[in-house]
């Protein structure tokens, strides 16, 4: 999980890079390609089916994602970084509020706690946006929060249903490709030379491999440990932001990111207790 942290705030890095000289439709129709194409090899390679009887559900997942991905990687070229990824890091506690309003019972104490915590955090990370007139960013970075919440939603759906992680990032890839192409024809691609081609190489590599690194890190590690540990991008976001851009946050900023990595790890870890203690109740006659 932590190789997974490095590769995607890797990712946040190229993105804000690219946003210099491309659109944040083609900065996703770039990262999609490449998924897609390293995708296909190990398909081709391995001969694994694509076709899949869930598509619908493919559909929700992929295209929450796409919204979620043209969100972050827009709200990245106007943003610091370390405040776009944060409040994209919102989605583990939409996820947990998602999965209590679905499943139609009383919201326990620890998930309203961490929604109360999650508030404030973002109110405390969006005052800075006021004074610069960047609010509609900082809402735009919440949105996605949200829309990735849907997306990991939609994730744990497919799991159940027994769809492999590669099948779920190749479809994800797919419609980001075919969307962000869409967006992108309608504002025109940008020429590019090397240095544009080596941001949108890394670009798409880095976010290959955190996907690969987290899905295992998901597949094999315990969930409360693995859950907990996503938030190191936004830490290792801060650091690359400090390093490359002398972005330096102040004390309301760093208290905003404290309080919404607490939300989520406390929305996550309550969420687990409620699954450990249905999966004791022994089962109705």
């Amino acid at each position: 999980m932590l190789v997974a942290g490095v590769m995607l705030a890797a990712m946040g890095v190229f993105a804000k890079l690219g946003s210099q000289d491309f659109s944040s439709a083609e900065l996703v129709f770039y990262r999609s390609l490449i998924s897609v194409l390293l995708v296909l090899v190990v398909v081709r390679t391995r001969r694994l089916p694509l076709a899949t009887p869930h598509w619908k559900m493919h559909f929700v997942r992929s295209l929450s994602g796409f919204a979620a991905m043209m969100l972050l990687f827009y709200v990245i070229g106007i943003l610091p970084l370390a405040t776009a990824t944060t409040l994209n890091y919102t989605s583990p506690l939409f996820l947990v509020l998602l999965t209590a309003l679905t499943v139609r019972q009383r919201i326990p104490a620890g998930l309203l706690l961490a929604a109360v915590l999650g508030f404030v955090g973002v109110v405390l990370l969006l005052r800075p946006t006021f004074s610069a007139n960047q609010m509609n960013a900082g809402l735009l970075g919440l949105a996605s929060g949200f829309c990735g919440g849907i997306a990991h939603f939609s994730n744990r759906k497919l799991g159940v249903l027994g769809e492999p992680a590669w099948r779920v990032v190749f479809y994800f890839s797919l419609l980001g490709l075919v969307g962000a192409g869409l967006f992108a024809a309608f504002s025109g691609f940008h020429a590019f030379g090397l240095r544009g081609a080596l941001i949108l190489l890394g670009l798409g590599v880095c976010a290959v491999l955190g996907q690969l690194a987290m899905t295992q890190a998901y597949k094999e590690g315990e969930p409360l440990t693995v859950g907990s540990l996503a938030y190191s991008t936004v830490v290792f976001t801060v650091l690359a932001s400090a390093v490359l851009w002398n972005e330096h946050l102040s004390l309301g900023s760093w208290l905003a990111m404290a309080l919404i990595i607490a939300s989520g790890v406390l929305a996550i870890r309550v969420q687990a207790a409620i699954t450990a203690s249905q999966q004791l109740e022994p089962a109705l006659p």
